[in-house]
C-alpha cells in the first residue's frame, strides 16, 4: 500500500501542472520526496533490507513512466473537488466518493477517458467495483462524457489495457444497493463476515490489532491510527506486511 501510494502520489502530481512542462522536472526527485513521508515503520516495512527492495520496485514503475509517459504527456481534466463525490440517493443519505487516479482529454470529441495506474503484480479482478464508481463520478461531478477506460499496469514491461465502460444505470443499482447495506449494517452495528467465524482477509488484521498483536506506529495524513502487522502470522498471499 506504501509503494502504491508513493507512486500514485508523483503520478497524479503532474495533472496539476500543465502539458507542455509536465515532465520538467525528475519524477525520480519527486518520487524521493514521496518516499520519505512513509519511510520506516510508518510505512508498514519491517527493515531497511526490505524497505530498499519495495522503493527499487517505486523507482522502476517510475522510469518506465519516464521512457513511456504515453497519456500523460497529453491534455487531461482535473475534477476541481479534491475528493469527487455527489449524491447517490439524496433520500438514503448516501454520498459517492472516490479518487480518480487521471483524465485524459481527448479534444476532437470533448469528451474524457478514465485511467487507472496499477502497481501491483496481479491483474485486476473482473468484478471490481472500481470502474464502476469511478463512471458515476466522473458522469456527475465533471460535464464531459467518458468514452475510454483502461487501467495502466506499471510494473514489469508497463502495459496499458483498455476496458469496457460500466452501464451507468447498472453501476448505480449495483453500488447504491451495497451502499445501503452498509448504511443498516452500521446502524444496526451488526458486522458479520460473509466467511462466518472463520473471517477474511479484511478481519483478520484487525482481529491481530484488538489483540495486541500490532504495533501502533502513528498516525496517517488523514488522522487514521496506523499499526505494522507481520503477515507471516496471517499465511497471507500479501506481501510480508500491511498497514490499516
Amino acid at each position: 500500500m506504501s509503494l502504491g501510494s508513493a507512486v500514485h502520489n508523483v503520478l497524479e502530481s503532474l495533472s496539476l501542472i500543465p502539458t507542455p512542462v509536465r515532465f520538467k522536472d525528475s519524477l525520480l526527485k519527486k518520487f524521493d520526496e514521496s518516499w520519505e513521508k512513509i519511510s520506516g515503520k510508518k510505512g508498514g516495512f519491517i527493515s531497511p533490507e526490505q524497505e530498499q527492495d519495495f522503493k527499487k520496485r517505486g523507482e522502476e514503475m517510475i522510469k518506465n513512466v519516464m521512457k513511456n509517459p504515453g497519456p500523460l504527456k497529453k491534455l487531461s481534466v482535473k475534477i476541481k473537488q479534491d475528493l469527487p463525490h455527489y449524491w447517490i440517493s439524496p433520500k438514503d443519505n448516501i454520498i459517492l466518493c472516490g479518487k480518480l487516479d487521471w483524465l485524459e482529454y481527448f479534444p476532437e470529441t470533448d469528451s474524457v477517458g478514465i485511467l487507472d495506474f496499477k502497481t501491483g503484480k496481479h491483474q485486476e479482478d473482473p468484478n471490481s467495483l472500481q470502474l464502476p464508481i469511478y463512471a458515476l463520478l466522473v458522469a456527475n461531478c465533471q460535464k464531459r462524457q467518458a468514452q475510454k477506460a483502461s487501467y495502466w499496469y506499471l510494473s514489469g514491461e508497463s502495459q496499458v489495457i483498455t476496458k469496457d465502460l460500466p452501464d451507468l444505470k447498472k453501476a448505480h443499482n449495483q453500488i447504491l444497493a451495497i451502499a445501503k447495506k452498509i448504511k443498516l449494517a452500521r446502524k444496526l452495528e451488526q458486522f458479520k463476515c460473509p466467511n462466518g467465524d472463520k473471517g477474511c482477509f479484511a478481519c483478520k488484521p484487525l482481529e491481530m490489532i484488538l489483540k495486541n498483536e500490532a504495533e501502533f506506529v502513528g498516525l496517517s495524513d488523514y488522522n487514521q491510527d496506523l499499526y505494522l502487522i507481520d503477515y507471516d502470522k496471517l499465511k497471507s498471499e500479501q506481501e510480508d506486511s500491511i498497514i490499516i
